[in-house]
């Protein structure tokens, strides 16, 4: 069952409903997992996206902050979800479509501004929450999974808009990359993106502070499509979806994309 699926930090899907129904319009994904959604499940404005065929949602919310959500056009099971180190946000969901996939939904948090835990509890919980990701996989590996999200990393030194002057801004440290690395590795874990695009600068993630975000392009690629080992070389068609974070009003995130042939 070939499938399309996108991730997206939608940063509040109320307020912004009407960009993820003209995303799902123009784009026609399968399946779309959202993180930052910041609403309890209750308000998530399910109707307007089942209005388009997706009625399908698998969610975890909180009002005014965290909270994912994975939408479909396609069945769903809720396959549950993960309190990564207790804090009770609403971080993490999982869903299965009906051919086996398992679809990881995560949103790690960003960490604050300062790279230091013990000069910052932001810091630390990012640092612990990645750590417990890469134990529990390590643990226990999964089969014909995909985890997608805002993993708030950009790894690599192209995943940066300059690897030098970001080496000490959290997303970029050597700490929390060394950290996504052993998360990726501990199950295996494909990094779709960068397998159909190996080379060059990719950016999924503009912020808000710069005046022309696309002109000075001061980008990381913080949202990722990962595939366990066995539905790896499945996946193709990879892109990030750019001309999104130029709609108004928009999430300081663009979509990205990726099909799966299983």
């Amino acid at each position: 069952m070939p499938f399309t699926l996108a991730t997206w930090n939608i940063n509040s899907v109320r307020l912004r409903s009407p960009l993820v129904q003209r995303f799902l319009t123009e784009f026609g994904p399968d399946v779309l997992c959202l993180q930052e959604c910041k609403s309890p499940v209750d308000q998530i404005p399910l109707a307007d996206f089942a209005a388009l065929g997706y009625g399908h949602m698998v969610a975890r919310g909180q009002k005014g902050y965290n909270g994912v959500a994975i939408l479909s056009r396609l069945p769903l099971t809720d396959a549950g979800h993960i309190d990564w180190v207790g804090k009770g946000d609403a971080r993490h969901v999982a869903a299965r479509l009906d051919n086996g996939v398992t679809i990881h939904n995560c949103y790690v948090p960003a960490g604050g501004d300062v790279p230091d835990r013990a000069a910052n509890e932001k810091f630390g919980h990012k640092l612990d929450f990645m750590a417990e990701m890469r134990d529990r996989f390590r643990a226990d590996r999964p089969e014909k999974a995909i985890l997608v999200g805002d993993l708030n990393i950009a790894p690599r030194e192209d995943d940066v808009w300059n690897h030098k002057a970001l080496l000490k801004v959290v997303s970029h440290t050597p700490v929390e990359v060394a950290l996504f690395e052993e998360t990726r590795a501990a199950a295996g874990w494909v990094d779709v993106t960068r397998q159909d695009i190996p080379d060059g600068r990719l950016y999924s993630w503009w912020s808000y502070r710069a005046k022309d975000w696309d002109g000075a392009d001061k980008g990381r690629r913080l949202d990722h499509v990962w595939a366990s080992p066995d539905i790896g070389a499945s996946a193709h068609d990879s892109r990030i979806l750019r001309a999104v974070r130029g709609w108004e009003q928009p999430s300081d995130h663009a979509p990205v994309m990726a099909a799966f042939d299983l």
